[in-house]
């Protein structure tokens, strides 16, 4: 039997830009792609049920591909370790080849499994795609992690990003002989009960999706981007996300096709880019602080005085709040597996302050429900929001759902299109329907306490409740020696 080489398919769904396969082909040597389902690998972090949707028809992609090319993916149930020899000891596999991934858990599994394969005469090498750069090359002057995004921001300008891996896929040799496969459906990703129906209508999660997510917002959307990037009720963002967590697009490629628009250096494409840069960041936090996705960065909030309320929790998450602009994004959520940038601010600031939740509820629940659930990002962004993270908003800013509503959704069409109850509430009124006098309530048919919910609390009532639990959080330090 001939030597084969091994891709270990991981977040790296794609065969563009994927510099492990451009590794592995190479050599020269037939490729086994293989993609391992280990999720009990990632401790209390395992993918919750929108991503195991997106992660199902990302897998049927890459396969889709590969054959193509007259390949299969090989797919196997963990643990890595053990599906990793079994293919290698079957199909005599001389080298390995993976893309790294960054998540706590997964650094140290990868770590044992590289000296696992080595010491079996294996070889491993490793490549960097999912990010621009490596998160431990990223230091501040005292060769220090940055905690403050806008000199990050700064230096990564200075810094030269890197093309596309070219992967000439038209190379790829199959294996002499097939290797034995589970079956995507064995896998069981999908959910039994349809929740899942809108989510079709909402999302393509294909390689082809990918690109023609990217060639639309390269096209169309990028040089107003910095001007409707907040709206949550227009078509105004990327909506890369998803692609860039399973890697059905790359960082490299999302660079390259922005600088190659025609004003690269305008203000929506150097908007879109800082965003791609607060991506790195999250990736650049959760390396030098792995232990932030369970526990406060800042240990000032260690300790925290939340006031953890199951009915609350269940209001916020179900959309019942009684504040449109929060519940909107609640069932955009639920519907779509996806939430507005901006809204998802709202919404995390009301559950952390108004409702004096702990944070780690929040992500969570994201965590379960986003199908772009990724756990830098996602712990970046509840820390963020709970003022204690690196460069977070501070606590004692508290948004107003109203006034953040009348901002970015004046005519309340965002409002409108995820909580219809209120779809024939004027604009005045939409984001404060208890204002509203007694007969443009009977008019828009919207009844108070019956077809959609009073606030579950005043907005006076939370900022202060905030504002007290801050100032007890403030009281309970230690005394600065």
């Amino acid at each position: 039997m001939s030597e084969h080489v091994l891709v270990w398919f991981r977040q790296d769904l794609r065969l563009e830009d994927n510099p492990a396969l451009a590794a592995a082909l190479q050599t020269g040597k037939p490729v086994i792609p293989l993609y391992v389902h280990a999720p009990d690998e990632e401790g209390a972090w395992a993918p919750g049920g929108a991503s195991r949707w997106w992660l199902h028809h990302a897998l049927e992609s890459l396969d889709s591909a590969l054959q193509e090319h007259g390949l299969r993916l090989v797919l196997r149930n963990g643990p890595s370790l053990d599906a990793l020899l079994d293919v290698c000891r079957a199909h005599q596999v001389s080298e390995v080849f993976w893309n790294r991934r960054y998540e706590p858990l997964i650094t140290a599994r990868d770590a044992r499994i590289k000296s696992r394969l080595r010491s079996n005469d294996i070889g491993v090498e490793s490549f960097s795609a999912s990010l621009l750069f490596e998160p431990h090359t990223i230091l501040n002057r005292s060769g220090k992690p940055f905690r403050v995004f806008t000199p990050f921001w700064k230096h990564l300008r200075t810094v030269p990003v890197e093309s596309p891996v070219p992967v000439a896929a038209a190379r790829l040799i199959a294996p002499v002989k097939a290797p034995q496969s589970e079956t995507l459906q064995s896998l069981g990703l999908l959910p039994q009960k349809p929740w899942d129906k809108d989510f079709y209508e909402n999302w393509q999660p294909s390689l082809e999706g990918a690109r023609t997510a990217l060639n639309t917002f390269v096209g169309k959307r990028v040089n107003r981007y910095k001007d409707r990037r907040d709206l949550p009720g227009v078509e105004g963002t990327s909506r890369f996300s998803p692609y860039l967590h399973f890697g059905q697009l790359g960082p490299r490629q999302v660079w390259q096709a922005v600088q190659q628009t025609e004003s690269p250096d305008g203000a929506g494409a150097y908007t879109f880019l800082s965003e791609i840069a607060w991506r790195e960041y999250a990736y650049h936090l959760i390396w030098h602080f792995p232990e932030t996705p369970e526990r406060a960065l800042s240990g000032t909030y260690a300790n925290f005085p939340w006031e953890p309320d199951a009915d609350y929790l269940r209001a916020w998450q179900t959309g019942q709040t009684g504040y449109p602009i929060v519940d909107a994004g609640m069932r955009q959520l639920w519907q779509t597996g996806w939430m507005h940038n901006r809204v998802r601010m709202i919404v995390a600031s009301f559950l952390v302050k108004h409702l004096l939740q702990p944070w780690q509820d929040g992500a969570r629940w994201f965590w379960d429900t986003l199908v772009d659930a990724d756990l830098a990002s996602n712990t970046m962004g509840w820390q963020w929001s709970a003022g204690c993270g690196a460069d977070a908003a501070p606590y004692f800013r508290i948004f107003s759902p109203m006034l953040q509503g009348a901002k970015f959704d004046p005519d309340g069409d965002y409002v409108r299109m995820y909580v219809p109850e209120l779809a024939r509430m004027p604009s005045k009124y939409i984001h404060k329907p208890w204002e509203a006098p007694a007969d443009v309530l009977k008019k828009a048919g919207v009844k108070l306490g019956g077809n959609y919910p009073k606030p579950v609390i005043d907005h006076k009532a939370g900022r202060e409740r905030a504002l007290s639990a801050l100032a007890l959080n403030r009281e309970q330090q230690p005394p600065a020696e």
